[in-house]
């Protein structure tokens, strides 16, 4: 079977980025949720394959971009889970939350209660290691918008953490 030459690149985008994404999709929801998610990322990304950026590094931020998408579509369906289970139970409950999952969770704890475009901007450089410059495009601001949201949260995890020591 001969593969076209668009197959293949989205076989060496993938290859080269699965462990990056998997941990993305992993910090993000959990080891059990993490690898389906990574499944859907490459179903989608299979179908719109034509629209694959020719350079690495685009290539690699398209599948992040993908990734994200896939993501929020999975948050979006959770929530709607939670708000059903809420009605047939007749709690009314807005949403659930989960408790810290380790004794050193002060700085993870902090970033949860930043408001979510902050936090997802400092998960992006912190976590998954992106360039300012790499995760404004992933979030589709610009860049400058993305700066002064990092000082922002930087400012703010400063504050609910009590640290004099700058944030890289």
């Amino acid at each position: 079977m001969t593969r076209r030459p668009a197959d293949a690149a989205l076989i060496a985008a993938f290859e080269a980025s699965a462990s990056d994404l998997l941990a993305y999709l992993t910090r993000r929801t959990n080891a059990d949720e993490a690898p389906d998610l990574l499944g859907e990322t490459m179903v989608v990304a299979w179908r719109r394959v034509r629209r694959l950026p020719s350079d690495e590094q685009q290539a690699r931020m398209w599948l992040f971009g993908i990734a994200r998408g896939t993501l929020q579509n999975h948050a979006r369906g959770e929530r709607r889970r939670w708000a059903l289970a809420d009605r047939i139970r007749g709690t009314g409950r807005a949403h659930a939350t989960a408790p810290a999952a380790d004794a050193g969770s002060e700085v993870r704890d902090a970033i949860e209660r930043l408001e979510p475009d902050l936090a997802e901007l400092v998960r992006l450089v912190h976590w998954d290691r992106m360039s300012l410059a790499e995760a404004s495009e992933l979030l589709g601001i610009p860049a400058s918008t993305a700066r002064g949201r990092y000082q922002r949260a930087k400012e703010q995890l400063r504050t609910a953490l009590s640290v004099e020591v700058p944030l890289a």
